[in-house]
């Protein structure tokens, strides 16, 4: 995988897509695997912004079901288990535990008719390829057995609780990455660090060619396609405008952040109600545990967005006033993260309630020929908005494009038949390795693991950097063949080497090397990578 604008671009492709995130690269995969020609650009890296910003689940949406959104509910199910099985090393069954209370918003009888109605949504969660895959319907639990599992759970007025599976993905960054490789399987261009900054136009009007700048180099390129696609997340009207001079259907965008602290929850979710009827989870997570998310508008600019102390504070504060003790203290936090959702849903009055839904708009009915905006949505979903828009794209070209096959095409580097034999005898075919880290990589690249490993040909490229075993060979293959082009790249979104917090200057300087031989970076840039991610690694002060 390599970025196309170091090469000379295609005359004119049927689609440009612009924004580089889950849906962007689910639209790459489904276009091109129909057999129409994509080229992709993303004015950061892929997956760098509300892609990444994610609770790491592949889930139904349990409290939809609050706003009456059986629709949505069941189109999330059912794409859960088809990520269980087109990328079965990202993604896992994950039992949750919600406790229920003397009080009408989370009153044990009104939630087990949702937990009964949320398994016949999910009818077909048994219909998996793996065997380890398969999720079992939901349980009552007493109060007694709540407490016992987790002990840090209010106990007073708790009535029991109930325990059902959702999933989990363990690392949503790579997901978005094997959607981005399987476009480029199927001949689709990608690049990041290329921003759009204009439109050219037909003599009708129509959108004719776009002006892109690249953001390493500084070189204009102008790319010719037949549709635009604007994907581009937060910045979605920012295109828009871009294209037509002004912004015809605003969005509202919520921020949601995460923390990350030492382990509270050793083997399921908690799923808990702060004082004012918001939810969020407590997610174990690489011997960890994830809290999140927050979920308030935002009314400023997407790129000047950032995880704010005070932010963090009052998450603190929400989360000690649910459990009613102090649970954290701000010095307790690992890493925290951050992003923007773009929601079409501008009329509810809190982000919370607005709907997840996406939209897909049809700019010919506004006066925009040639541009197809994508809006809202949800990462469980992204895989089923992509085969809707390449429908309404075969409509505007005028022919037949082959059929979707997604749904049962496995991701490049998850084409494995019995994932749990894989992962059993992945180590033992490489016992040179710590199995810790063969099992990592395993499970994060698939069936690419064994070209990290033939990178590592020294000690010092294979020796274990964290308790997940990953090693410096990773750096090196998210250079030569991730398109990986500032530090943050590999430590946030190609590793996990960043992803708990700040791993510690030596790993960072280890890491910023091999990066500057590689990309013959100056000891000047070098040293302002290794500044950038200092801090963005570290807890806000």
């Amino acid at each position: 995988m390599h970025r196309f604008l170091e090469n000379q671009p295609d005359p004119i492709y049927d689609v440009l897509i612009i924004g580089g995130g889950i849906s962007g690269a689910c639209v790459a995969y489904e276009a091109a695997s129909r057999g129409l020609s994509v080229a992709l650009v993303e004015k950061d890296d892929f997956g760098a912004a509300t892609s990444a910003a994610t609770s790491r689940l592949i889930h139904g949406g349990l409290r939809y079901l609050n706003y009456l959104e059986f629709g949505l509910v069941r189109e999330s199910l059912r794409e859960r288990r088809i990520l269980e099985d087109i990328a079965p090393n990202f993604v896992y069954p994950l039992p949750f535990l919600i406790p229920t209370y003397r009080s009408l918003s989370s009153n044990r009888f009104i939630l087990k008719a949702g937990m009964i109605l949320y398994d016949m949504l999910s009818w077909d969660k048994t219909f998996t390829r793996h065997r380890s895959k398969k999720i079992p319907g939901h349980r009552s639990l007493s109060a007694k057995e709540v407490l016992s599992i987790s002990p840090q759970v209010p106990a007073h007025n708790l009535t029991g609780g109930q325990m059902y599976f959702d999933c989990q993905s363990i690392f949503p960054e790579r997901l978005t990455l094997a959607f981005l490789k399987s476009a480029a399987q199927y001949g689709a261009h990608l690049s990041n660090y290329a921003r759009v900054v204009g439109f050219g136009r037909h003599s009708d009007g129509s959108l004719q060619t776009a002006q892109v700048i690249d953001q390493l180099t500084g070189q204009p390129f102008e790319i010719k396609a037949k549709i635009f696609i604007n994907s581009a997340g937060p910045w979605v009207t920012r295109v828009q405008k871009v294209a037509t001079g002004s912004v015809e259907r605003p969005i509202r965008m919520s921020e949601g952040i995460h923390i990350i602290v030492p382990s509270l929850q050793k083997d399921h979710a908690l799923v808990m109600q702060t004082p004012d009827r918001r939810h969020f989870f407590l997610i174990p997570w690489r011997g960890h545990t994830l809290i999140g998310t927050t979920d308030r508008d935002y009314d400023g600019d997407p790129d000047d967005y950032t995880v704010r102390r005070s932010s963090i504070e009052q998450f603190i504060g929400e989360i000690n006033a649910t459990f009613g003790k102090e649970l954290i203290r701000y010095q307790d936090i690992r890493f925290a993260y951050g992003g923007l959702r773009p929601l079409t849903d501008t009329h509810t009055k809190s982000s919370y309630s607005s709907s997840r839904r996406y939209e897909i708009f049809d700019g010919e009915k506004s006066g925009i020929k040639g541009l197809i905006t994508v809006e809202g949505g949800k990462y469980t979903t992204s895989r089923n908005l992509a085969e809707s828009v390449v429908n309404l794209i075969e409509k505007k070209l005028g022919g037949k494009l082959r059929p979707s096959h997604t749904v049962l095409e496995q991701l490049y580097g998850a084409e494995m038949f019995h994932l749990e034999d894989f992962l059993q005898f992945a180590p033992r075919r490489y016992p040179a390795f710590a199995a810790r880290t063969v099992q990592t990589l395993a499970r994060t690249y698939g069936t690419e693991f064994e070209h990290v490993l033939l990178l590592a040909t020294d000690e010092g490229l294979s020796r274990s950097l964290n308790q997940d075993g990953e090693i410096l060979a990773q750096v090196l293959y998210a250079v030569r063949n991730e398109m990986a082009r500032n530090l943050l790249d590999v430590l946030l979104r190609r590793t996990g080497l960043g992803s708990l917090g700040h791993p510690g200057t030596k790993i960072l300087e280890q890491t910023g090397k091999i990066m500057a031989r590689e990309l013959r970076w100056s000891s000047r840039f070098l040293q302002s990578q290794l500044r950038k991610a200092d801090e963005a690694l570290r807890v806000p002060q």
